[in-house]
Order: C-alpha cells, then structure tokens, then sequence
C-alpha cells in the first residue's frame, strides 16, 4: 500500500464543508465507542450495524457517505483492537484504553462517495455534505493506476491548508544487489544515530534552531488571546495559524530527515539489527 497526498484547492464553503465532513466522523467514532462502552461483547461488525442507527437519528450523520461512516467505526474499533492485543500480551503499566477523540483533523472514504475526473486532476465528493468539486495540486501522477487500486481517500486538515490522500493497492518492488554487510543502530541524545562500525550521524537539531521564532510566535499568539471570550478575535487565529505552521515546517524537516537516512542505511546494507528501547538495559539487540 502506498500513499500519495495532494494539497486542496477549493473554495471557503467546500472548505467549511471538509470540516463539517470531519466533525461528523469524529462523532460517529465517539458514539461508537460509547456504544462499546455501554454494552458488553461488542463487536467490529456491530459498530458498523450502529452507524445505521446513527444515521436515522441524526440528519448530519445521513449527510455522510455510508463507507466514509464505517470508516470512522472502523477507526473507533482500531483503538479498542488495540487496547485488547495490550490486554492479552500483558504489558506492563497502562493498556491504552480507548478515549473519545476532542481534535480530529481527517475523514476517510472508502470506494464509494467520490469520482476522480479524466485527467485525475480533480476529485468531485457526491455525498450531501457539499464538498464538491475540489482540485488537486502535486507532481504525483494516478494515471498509472487503476481506479479499483484505490482503496481509501481521506481529507486531511493542516495547519497550512487541506490535504488530499490516496491510499493506493500497489506492489512496489525495489532491486538492489546484495552489499553482504550488516550493521547495529543505536539512536542517542548526543547523536541521531551510532552503528557498529563506529559511524555517527549528527542530530540536526531542527527544533533548536527554530525555537527563538517558534517562542516568539507563541507570545504573540499568548497576547492577542482573550480570557474568558467566546469566540476569540480574528487576529488571535491567525497569529494561532503562524505559530501552527512553524511547528509543521519543523515536523516536516525531522520526518524527511529521518526518511532520508533510513533510506540510506537500508541500501547500504542487507542486515539491520537495533536496540530494543524496552530492553536497552538488558543489553539485548532486536532484529
């Protein structure tokens, strides 16, 4: 599977509808899990069957797609998935019970609810939240792929504007000739990264290095905030979406970092063995 995003341009009611569209699914996936919550032996095919109920109590919950509902089902059910896996290996410390969900930023379609145009430059949404038409920004190309290859959709919220996924059913097969080397990781504080040949790799740092103008961003934001008011002024969200784009600007700079050194380790050798954080004081490498 593999994923390829493309940023959003649309107009500011599509976008008032893409929020609508993910508070919707961030109430069918809290109603789900009180569901759960309230009624014993609950299962994934259950929560589904419940987003049926939801939607004939609920006008804004029959205004999504039918899939895009179970899609938030299934990601309430994801969570509770989880926290029995923890329950059975018997780990140690807290199981992770499931918590409703206060901030969602995305909504997820399955097959249906949308159509890609001809030139697979635009997406149109048809279910009765009103997204619409919406254009679609990237250098990636899906004209490479067929149409029943795409398995999910999903509309993502950033800081810096709305995001498009395609999750696309794909096999994706790299030939690289065997180095016949192997190598141990360990990932410090004082390094990013140190392997058994003696090779470190430097921490960046990227939070550092922004940190005077991510504070600085932060005291403006703290200044224009109002206590007690109810809806804050327009100057505190904008200078809320400043502070919110430089954390993402750093966000963006570890994770292409990081890709880019895993990459390079991964070609550079045909055994990666690293340590295991929970057993480091054992002494014990997992592979």
């Amino acid at each position: 599977m593999i994923i390829y995003e493309f940023k959003v341009k649309a107009k500011e009611v599509q976008y008032r509808a893409i929020d609508e569209g993910i508070r919707t699914s961030q109430f069918i996936q809290n109603k789900c899990l009180r569901y759960w919550m309230d009624n014993k032996g609950v299962s994934k095919y259950d929560l589904n069957k419940h987003c049926a109920v939801l939607a004939k109590e609920f006008a804004f919950v029959n205004e999504l797609n039918s899939m895009a509902r179970q899609s938030a089902a299934e990601r309430a059910w994801s969570a509770i998935s989880r926290f029995y896996d923890n329950c059975k290996k018997q780990i140690p410390g807290k199981k992770g019970y499931p918590k409703f969900k206060k901030y969602c930023r995305s909504l997820e379609y399955k097959t249906s609810g949308w159509k890609i145009s001809e030139n697979r430059k635009a997406i149109t949404f048809k279910d009765k939240k009103g997204i619409g038409k919406l254009k679609l920004k990237g250098t990636y190309d899906l004209n490479y792929y067929q149409l029943d290859q795409i398995k999910r959709v999903r509309l993502i919220k950033r800081a810096d504007g709305y995001y498009c996924q395609f999750a696309i059913k794909a096999n994706v097969k790299v030939e690289t000739e065997p180095t016949g080397k192997a190598v141990g990781l360990d990932v410090g504080i004082k390094y990013f990264l140190a392997d058994s040949n003696g090779n470190t790799v430097e921490n960046p740092m990227f939070y550092r290095q922004s940190e005077k103008k991510l504070n600085r961003a932060n005291r403006q934001k703290s200044k224009k905030y109002k206590k007690g008011a109810k809806p804050q002024s327009k100057n505190y969200h904008k200078a809320r979406c400043r502070y919110a784009k430089k954390h993402l600007r750093v966000s963006r700079q570890r994770k292409e970092y990081c890709q880019g050194v895993a990459y390079s380790v991964i070609q550079s050798n045909d055994l990666i063995a690293y340590v295991d954080a929970e057993r480091r004081a054992e002494g014990r490498l997992k592979c």
